[in-house]
């Protein structure tokens, strides 16, 4: 409960003038609630022919017994002159406008919830896409991308159909009790007293049932997490799958991971089906008790309880049990709830561990180098990926990357854009350690083309004008002809306005990759990262490719990764990575002369 206390005060707080027009659409549902059922004392007491005679009619107060002596005092005159059938008819006009105002405000107050409702749930999926844009790429590398859609899809499905369903529940319900149990009070103290003590005794055999929902809950949510990651696995990894005739063996695996959900569902459901007729029969047993105790009370005439208040009391009585059900479903429902709000909160609360100083500079050019100074870095406490390197790149100058898959390359231009920090030493941009610049601004000087190409499900003008919000057409034309794309951009169906498919998937790879090249064009960096940008291509789409690269590297500070050393001949400098550490630097025919690691490498593909 004090974790459903804290969701509210997280996201509640925009809502405020909702919850206030809540709050008094309630209280005067309540309040007819309560009229409609106390007009129905007269009308029993006209039936059961009980005299109740009144013939002052006191100045109006508002006070219980003079508004009860003057609606008494018009209905004795009613049963005199026109007999007991008008008088019962009177009485029931003022019971149709009760009801009718009772189910005004009571839609009124479930309208607001639903504003209320449906805002949280928004805020709670925006804040979770937002957190996930800005925690750093070592976050996803240690969780499953199935079970983060999981939390981002699903789990916040849960919220909804359990936490805010319960919303409504607990802003009416709470009114509706203390109004109906304040009338019970007055009706009649001895009964309601009787009542105080009875309830709660069935409230607390109903919440120990529900205690263990929420683990269970928890179990069958981490579940389909795993079976979302399996799916995403499975669609990424088909063709291999086919390739190797795993397909029964992936089914398998499959089913093993459904069945063990079906097992957990079977718990959760038969525990949370327990809910309504347990409480169905404890409110049987309350009632049937609170009669017995009302008859007693009749019965002694000193009690001042007539049988038709106490007909009267019931329907109150009654009236209080259905929001007193709601709250017992409505915690079975939070404990379910709550669970997927951990899991949401285990990305909500991650750290960012990139983060920006207050203070910190704003770089909007780079004039002079980059330095990489003693720089060591490992993805854990155990391991170091790079070693106390150190390297000067000039501006305009073109760094190649080589050595053996695994030494470091990657996760040395990786440090450069703070996708992750430094361990030990710094990188500094014309002598300023990038830390202590924004983190915008950094980002802003570079471009990056990948070995996959990352594509959106968008157009084509879209996917190459990503990240510049004011490029024309004219611009994206321009670029995508500098990377050799605009011809067969042309030849699409709809040109610049195709759409591409997830991933870029309707072209081809060096399609997809003069795409990549066209989207560095139009971003114009100062700083260029090319990361194997040809090694998955056919001669053809790397010859046009390895063209448009050139035409993107004219006159920038470039550093690029490169398998095929052929593509990187004319660097300024190649660097050769081994196990973390820069072992070799020069030019190609210097290295080629040292007889060295890159000696080695360039024969081999010789």
């Amino acid at each position: 409960m004090k974790g459903f206390i804290n969701v509210l005060k997280r996201y509640l707080p925009p809502y405020k003038s909702l919850l206030l027009l809540n709050f008094l659409y309630n209280i005067f549902g309540a309040f007819f609630a309560v009229f409609s059922v106390v007009m129905m004392i007269p009308v029993l007491e006209i039936i059961l022919m009980q005299d109740t005679t009144v013939y002052e009619l006191k100045p109006f107060a508002l006070d219980m017994n003079v508004l009860k002596n003057n609606l008494y005092y018009y209905i004795t005159e009613l049963k005199t002159e026109h007999g007991p059938g008008i008088a019962l008819l009177f009485v029931g006009a003022f019971i149709i406008v009760g009801t009718f105002f009772k189910v005004l405000f009571t839609y009124l107050a479930s309208y607001t919830s639903v504003g209320i409702r449906n805002g949280v749930v928004k805020d709670i999926r925006k804040q979770i896409y937002n957190k996930i844009i800005i925690l750093p790429l070592g976050f996803f590398s240690n969780e499953r991308k199935g079970d983060i859609i999981a939390r981002s899809t699903g789990d916040v499905q849960e919220v909804e159909n359990s936490v805010m369903s319960s919303l409504d529940m607990f802003l009416k319900n709470p009114i509706l009790i203390i109004v109906f149990l304040t009338t019970m009070l007055v009706m009649s103290y001895q009964l309601t007293l009787f009542v105080f003590v009875i309830l709660p005794i069935a409230g607390a055999i109903i919440g120990r049932v529900g205690k263990s929902l929420k683990k269970t809950s928890k179990e069958g949510q981490v579940k389909m997490g795993e079976i979302l990651g399996m799916i995403e696995e499975t669609l990424t990894g088909l063709r291999i799958i086919k390739a190797f005739n795993a397909e029964k063996r992936m089914s398998r695996r499959f089913e093993s991971e459904v069945e063990e959900y079906r097992r957990i569902q079977n718990r959760l459901m038969r525990r949370r089906d327990m809910a309504s007729p347990l409480s169905e029969f404890l409110g049987t047993v309350v009632i049937v008790t609170v009669v017995w105790f009302g008859g007693t009370l009749i019965l002694n005439v000193n009690s001042g309880l007539s049988p038709a208040t106490f007909l009267a009391y019931l329907g109150i009585f009654y009236q209080i049990i259905a929001p007193a059900k709601a709250f017992s479903r409505a915690m079975y429902n939070i404990h379910k709830g709550m669970a997927a709000m951990d899991r949401i909160d285990r990305i909500l609360n991650a750290e960012v561990e990139i983060q920006e100083k207050p203070d910190a500079l704003p770089l909007k050019e780079f004039s002079q180098n980059i330095e990489y100074r003693n720089v060591s870095f490992g993805y854990n406490e155990h391991t170091e990926v790079l070693k106390d390197v150190s390297l000067t790149v000039p501006k305009g100058k073109t760094i190649a990357l080589v050595g053996q898959s695994g030494g470091g390359k990657t996760t040395f231009v990786d440090l450069l854009p703070r996708f992750y920090d430094v361990t030990k030493g710094a990188i500094l941009i014309d002598g300023i350690d990038i830390r202590d610049v924004k983190l915008y601004d950094l980002r802003e000087l570079m471009g990056n083309v990948n070995q996959d190409a990352i594509l959106f499900n968008d157009t084509i003008f879209n996917n190459i004008a990503f990240g510049v919000d004011d490029a024309t057409l004219e611009q994206v034309i321009e670029a995508a002809k500098i990377a050799n794309a605009h011809e067969f951009i042309m030849a699409t169906e709809n040109g610049y306005d195709t759409v591409i498919g997830d991933r870029g998937s309707k072209l081809s790879g060096g399609q997809r990759q003069r795409l990549s090249i066209a989207r560095a064009v139009l971003k114009n960096p100062s700083i260029l990262i090319l990361d194997e940008a040809t090694s998955a291509l056919d001669t053809e789409s790397e010859r046009l490719v390895q063209d448009a690269l050139l035409k993107l590297m004219k006159n920038r500070t470039s550093l690029v990764i490169a398998h095929r050393l052929s593509t990187i001949r004319k660097a300024d400098m190649i660097c050769v990575f081994k196990e973390g550490r820069i072992v070799e630097t020069g030019t190609h025919e210097e290295l080629i002369a040292q007889g060295g690691i890159y000696h080695k490498l360039h024969s081999l593909q010789q």
